[in-house]
């Protein structure tokens, strides 16, 4: 189940991995990422990202790790509600990572959020260092689910939080239908339009119709070893809120 992910890839006439043609993908489209973003989520992206970041409050983390920190806006939300001393963001992506830098340094942000080009699956960090992990809208995108959710643990502290948040697959009718129109035929029509890779807004449907989301998705946190993980859906099962603990 947790492997299936891996068949999903892009730009399908391609050679190479899931991984590389990711990393191609949001290459292309890191100029206009930002508002197909909005433009998809319909501006609720804003409210999920709030609720899941309030979910560490209770912890206080001082210490972040951002996974698949794409143009910084979950980390850049964490600070506002969260104020760590530090986050460090890593994404594959080095073209994403130039826009989240522009954000950065527009917002004098430069010691407390700092990015780096890295894999999600093979983190450059010790273990049990961070007091949390986020992941917004990237776990589906990893090539091997598995192995990202057990590095993403073992950088977490003993007692830490990862807090993912990656959209699901609606199944209460109209809902359903709504979401399937919006999705497979709406967003990718603008995708085409706005960034001139249809591709990866073909892409992002099929990766969310493919993904184990609800309760398959929390059996694999728990095979990966964390202790416990609330599964909190949000506006009628759109997107849900992952709360992992170490």
């Amino acid at each position: 189940m947790a492997n299936d992910t891996r068949t999903i890839k892009p730009y399908k006439a391609q050679e190479g991995g899931k991984k590389e043609q990711v990393a191609t993908m949001f290459n292309n489209i890191s100029k206009t990422y930002d508002m197909l973003n909005r433009m998809m989520t319909m501006g609720i992206d804003k409210i999920w990202r709030k609720k899941a970041i309030r979910s560490l409050r209770s912890i206080a983390p001082q210490l972040m790790l951002d996974v698949a920190t794409g143009t910084g806006d979950f980390a850049l939300e964490s600070i506002r509600i969260l104020n760590p001393k530090k986050i460090i963001g890593v994404d594959i992506s080095a073209g994403m990572l130039d826009v989240a830098r522009e954000k950065i340094a527009k917002k004098g942000l430069q010691e407390q959020f700092e990015v780096q080009l890295g894999d999600s699956e093979k983190l450059q960090f010790e273990d049990n260092t961070f007091d949390a992990v986020t992941v917004a809208f990237g776990v589906r995108n990893f090539e091997n689910l598995e192995k990202g959710l057990a590095d993403i643990r073992r950088v977490l502290k003993p007692g830490g939080k990862a807090i993912i948040l990656e959209l699901s697959n609606p199944t209460a009718f109209p809902i359903k239908q709504l979401y399937h129109f919006h999705f497979h035929k709406l967003t990718p029509a603008l995708g085409k339009l706005i960034s001139k890779d249809s591709s990866a807004y073909s892409y992002l449907p099929e990766s969310v119709a493919n993904f184990p989301d609800g309760d398959r998705f929390a059996a694999i946190t728990q095979k990966v070893g964390f202790k416990e993980t609330k599964v909190r859906p949000q506006t009628f099962g759109f997107c849900t809120i992952y709360e992992c603990t170490k």
